[in-house]
């Protein structure tokens, strides 16, 4: 069955549809992630009304593609500017930059460019291999399983903080409530609509996406000062770099890659922490530590190859498993519930020729992306000059335009600008946004699955506890949110604090 769907996905997207998608998806995704200020996550978001005069697979194929895209474009701006075009090539600058000025911006970028391509395309591999197995394990699960699932996500959101584990938590319980506006899925009844008819239906998620991603970013740049950075001006050297440079990065490629994808497993840590684990790594292997810092190329192709990699480990959770392992993915699963595919444990059996297909577009958009990072990168080096008053006014006409598309209404077109209030201010008080959209996803799923699971067990809470697979679930939930809180991390400091010297602390 699962060899079945992995060919069923192969000849999928080997569609002429497909494969445009694929190619036109990473090229955006690099150029995106050549705009300092910009990330894939934003440009996720905007390009989800797009996807609806596509066909599923067509649609979330190109926007996987532009994740993949976005985090090799980051390293653009990070080399040639000093400003990482996305948060995850903030490592990159330490060895990228300073390699440019040396007048190997060219070797620089060469190195990137197939550091990335080896980390994305073992964080495929591994997706291929272990998602599926993971999908014959859904078909155990019911709504008891369903709900604990959800409760599982919610309370993994607590990773999602940043710095305020109570903040994020509060975050994703806004979210949750966003997400029962409308009308009740069992019973009918409309819930925190206001009385207003444009709210039956929900709070559309694109719209509230492109809100808290989009806007927010915009007015960022805009307050921004335009600091005249030092640029490099032109690319000199290849870009392709000769098999003798590249053998003795191999180990590094690997090892850095492997490093993104456990990285990425883990929902809430994402490129931007994989990055400086496998820098460290890349300095803490290496004979010439003094190096790093100075323009050493191991400084890039660990980062690069890291960052990448995650993209296809943070997708292990959210496909097998439904649960967002990055802001990206979040968008990304958005994406899907548009088109009527519900995320979850049952997405890999009931929707087996999309989540197939999108397995191997993350496959193939590595490829795509060598190719066309060898042949426009260069041309990148104008796109990091674009002022950040031309991008803001360019993503706000954007995301009007997103927002009225979905469905010709204009208070939808308000909705965006209220959540991008709501995310401008949010980002102001240091309260993360992810969470609160993780609780926009999985609201709805812990909705229905609770009340199915009340209506099985004629109202007894104890269904969930007889459970195997439920009470393992809650007991993981429960172990996470507690070592997520604030009282947890001051009793492991104060452990660290009295272990006796060599002994490392329980």
């Amino acid at each position: 069955m699962i060899l079945e769907n992995i060919l069923l996905g192969f000849t999928s997207v080997l569609t002429p549809a497909n494969l445009l998608a694929v190619a036109f998806g990473t090229g955006l995704g690099l150029l995106v992630g050549a705009m300092p200020g910009l990330s894939a996550t934003m440009a996720i978001a905007l390009l989800v009304p797009v996807t609806f005069v596509l066909r599923p697979e067509t649609g979330i194929s190109m926007l996987a593609a532009i994740y993949m895209g976005a985090m090799y474009g980051g390293s653009i701006a990070a080399i040639l500017v000093r400003t990482p075009g996305t948060p995850s090539a903030a490592a990159t600058v330490l060895d990228g930059y300073p390699m440019a000025q040396r007048g190997e911006a060219g070797r620089a970028l060469g190195i990137s460019l197939t550091a990335s391509f080896v980390g994305g395309t073992v964080s495929s591999l591994f997706l291929l291999t272990i998602a599926p197995i993971l999908g014959r394990v859904a078909l155990m699960f019911g709504p008891v399983e369903l709900f604990a699932v959800a409760a599982l996500g919610m309370t993994i959101i607590a990773s999602l903080s940043q710095g305020s584990t109570v903040k994020g938590l509060l975050a994703g319980m806004l979210g949750l409530l966003f997400s029962t506006v409308g009308m009740d899925p069992i019973t009918g009844i409309p819930r925190f609509t206001l009385g207003n008819i444009n709210l039956f239906s929900g709070i559309p998620f694109t719209v509230a996406l492109i809100g808290l991603f989009s806007i927010p970013q915009a007015l960022r740049l805009v307050e921004s000062d335009e600091v005249a950075a030092e640029r490099v001006n032109s690319i000199r050297d290849r870009i392709l770099r000769p098999w003798k440079e590249i053998r003795p990065l191999i180990p590094t490629f690997i090892r850095s890659g492997l490093i993104g994808v456990f990285t990425g497993i883990i929902p809430g840590t994402g490129g931007d922490t994989a990055c400086w684990f496998a820098y460290n790594e890349a300095k803490r292997f290496s004979k010439d530590k003094g190096s790093f810092g100075k323009g050493n190329p191991y400084g890039i192709a660990a980062p690069e190859a890291a960052n990448n990699a995650v993209v296809g480990g943070a997708l292990i959770p959210t496909i097998s498993l439904g649960i967002p392992g990055s802001s990206a993915t979040a968008i990304l699963l958005g994406g899907l519930m548009i088109h009527g595919i519900m995320p979850g444990p049952t997405l890999m059996t009931e929707y087996a020729g999309v989540t197939y297909t999108l397995l191997w577009a993350i496959l193939l958009s590595n490829f795509f992306m060598f190719a066309e990072g060898l042949l426009f990168t260069k041309a990148c080096i104008f796109v990091t000059r674009i002022s950040n008053r031309v991008l803001s006014v360019a993503i706000v006409v954007l995301c009007v335009i997103g927002a009225f598309a979905i469905n010709n209404n204009l208070f939808e077109v308000g909705l965006m600008f209220a959540f991008g209030i709501l995310g401008y201010f949010m980002d102001k008080l240091k309260i993360p946004v992810a969470p609160l959209v993780v609780g926009l996803i999985l609201g709805r799923m812990l909705d229905v699955s609770l009340h199915q699971s009340l209506l099985i067990s004629q109202g007894s809470w104890m269904v969930f506890l007889t459970n195997p697979i439920s009470a393992t679930l809650l007991f993981l939930a429960l172990l996470s949110l507690v070592q997520s809180t604030p009282v947890y991390e001051r009793w492991r400091a104060s452990r660290k604090k009295t272990a006796p010297s060599g002994t490392p602390p329980a």
